[in-house]
């Protein structure tokens, strides 16, 4: 391995134990923001979808810890990894992560969206954590209660904005990726993680839908409205409502059953089918399931 290698490997660890430290669940990440040690399991048929339960590291997620010494062990069975993950949702601080993306291509600014969430439901946007991503977003770390389980999700709040909870994981900072380093916002590294405004918990833990007769409503009926909206769209919104809409679709589990009539309708607001195609692939990527 060479010098800048070892070296970033070590910084990666020093900020990983530091993490750990204040109580922050950590686990190895590589240069491409996931987990760095492989799966125990991978080459298991049928798949094995451990947490694990196997004693074994390689589990992602399920691998983050606060004890020193597990780190260390982690990050030994890791050499090459240039970052790491932090759990959220695992006490004591119960993360909760919200994702700032800077989206260029869909014309969405999060950061508005998000004051807008903020005005609409009346609440206040605390100083907190902030990490700056290497594309220029930025991740705003805030704790949760006893007892309250916040899942994650893409986009459903707004465009371009992310949640991390439960299972989830953020890139700490110091952290290096191929797109460059994670890095606390000037002003932030004093400040814990604030809680959440209720009014915010309120969105991110929207009440359980009422349960349907199965059978009754297919995908295409499910998904009527979503193509509407797209079909809505005028010139300048175009990607984003395709994006929305197409992001719903996959977090609601029809979104391959959904995707032509989605093409279509943003075919008929000027899109070309390259350019619709591509934005369902980006929101299909961006609700998969993270896996171990």
């Amino acid at each position: 391995m060479a010098t800048t290698d070892r070296q970033t490997a070590t910084l990666a660890l020093a900020h990983a134990l530091s993490a750990a430290e204040r109580g922050l669940p950590v686990f190895p990440l590589s240069a491409t923001k996931l987990p760095a040690l492989r799966s125990p399991h991978h080459d298991e048929d049928p798949p094995v979808h451990c947490r694990g339960a196997c004693g074994l590291p390689g589990h992602g997620v399920h691998d983050a810890t606060t004890d020193p010494a597990a780190v260390r062990a982690l990050f030994a069975a890791a050499p090459r990894a240039t970052g790491y993950g932090i759990a959220c949702g695992r006490p004591p601080h119960r993360l909760i992560g919200i994702d700032l993306d800077v989206d260029t291509a869909h014309g969405n600014d999060s950061v508005a969206a998000l004051q807008q969430l903020a005005l609409q439901h009346l609440f206040t946007i605390p100083a907190t954590v902030t990490v700056l991503t290497p594309s220029g977003g930025r991740h705003l770390w805030l704790t949760g209660p006893s007892g309250v389980s916040v899942s994650n999700s893409a986009s459903r709040l707004a465009p371009g904005i992310d949640v991390r909870g439960t299972g989830g994981y953020l890139v700490g900072p110091g952290s290096v990726t191929t797109h460059g380093r994670y890095r606390l916002a000037p002003g932030t590294a004093h400040l814990p993680p604030a809680p959440c405004p209720r009014a915010l918990l309120r969105l991110l833990t929207p009440p359980p839908r009422p349960n349907r007769p199965a059978g009754r409503v297919t995908p295409a009926r499910q998904g009527e409205g979503l193509v509407q909206f797209v079909r809505a769209a005028h010139e300048g919104q175009r990607n984003t409502r395709l994006f929305w809409a197409a992001c719903r679709a996959y977090e609601h589990g029809f979104g391959d059953a959904l995707a032509d009539a989605l093409t279509d309708a943003a075919r008929s607001t000027g899109l070309t089918e390259q350019e619709a195609r591509a934005a369902i692939a980006s929101a299909a990527r961006l609700t998969a399931p993270r896996t171990p």
